[in-house]
C-alpha cells in the first residue's frame, strides 16, 4: 500500500478554520474578485491560479457554497493575522464588558485576621471595576440567629464603603445569606 506523504501532511494541517487556498481549493468554476476588490469574471480553477500566481498572492475560496463559488485573489497570511487580531480585540471587548462577580465566604464566627483579608482582597476587585458578592453559610442551630449574620456582611459592606456601594441589600435564601456590592462611579 502506497500513502502520498504530502496528502496527509495536508490533511494533518488542514485546520475547520481555515479556508481552502490555491491548489486546496477543489471547485472547478468560481467569480473571481482581484486584490483590490475588482470583480475579475468568472474563471476556471487553473486561469484563476495563473492570475493569483502572477500577482504574487494567494487564491483564497471564500464562499464556495454559492453559485457561482466566490474566490479572491490576497495575501492569506495577512488576512490571517488580521482576521486573528481582530478576534482578540472583540474578546478582549467581551471581557471588559462582562465584568465578574467575586465571591467571598463569610462566617457567623470569622476571626478578625480572616476578615481583614478579605476585606482587603475584595477591595482590589472592587478597584479593578469587579463587583463582590459576599456570603455566608449557616450550619447547625446558627440559622436561628440570622441577624449574626446580616451583622457580618454589613459590617463587611462598611469596611468596603470608600470603593463601593451596597447593590443588594443582605438577603437569606434557605441556609445562605449573601449581599452584592459594587464599584463606586465617581472614581
Amino acid at each position: 500500500m502506497k500513502f502520498n506523504i504530502w496528502r496527509l501532511i495536508t490533511i494533518a494541517n488542514n485546520n475547520k478554520n481555515e479556508l481552502p487556498i490555491n491548489e486546496n481549493i477543489r471547485v472547478p468554476e468560481m467569480m473571481v474578485i482581484g486584490p483590490n476588490g475588482e470583480q475579475m469574471g468568472i474563471k476556471n480553477i487553473t486561469d484563476a491560479l495563473t492570475l493569483a500566481n502572477y500577482a504574487g498572492l494567494d487564491l483564497v475560496l471564500m464562499n464556495g457554497n454559492s453559485t457561482p463559488a466566490v474566490a479572491k485573489i490576497m495575501d492569506y497570511n495577512k488576512y490571517k493575522y488580521e482576521r486573528n487580531k481582530k478576534l482578540k480585540e472583540a474578546q478582549k471587548n467581551q471581557r471588559a464588558a462582562n465584568k465578574d462577580v467575586k465571591e467571598y465566604r463569610l462566617s457567623v464566627n470569622i476571626d478578625v485576621h480572616d476578615f481583614d483579608t478579605r476585606v482587603k482582597n475584595a477591595r482590589d476587585y472592587l478597584i479593578k471595576g469587579h463587583k463582590v458578592k459576599g456570603f455566608l453559610r449557616f450550619k447547625g442551630r446558627s440559622i436561628t440567629h440570622p441577624e449574626l449574620g446580616q451583622e457580618v456582611l454589613m459590617r463587611f459592606a462598611e469596611a468596603l464603603s470608600e470603593d463601593s456601594v451596597i447593590e443588594t441589600q443582605p438577603k437569606l435564601e434557605g441556609k445562605q445569606m449573601f449581599m452584592l456590592l459594587a464599584p463606586k462611579k465617581d472614581k
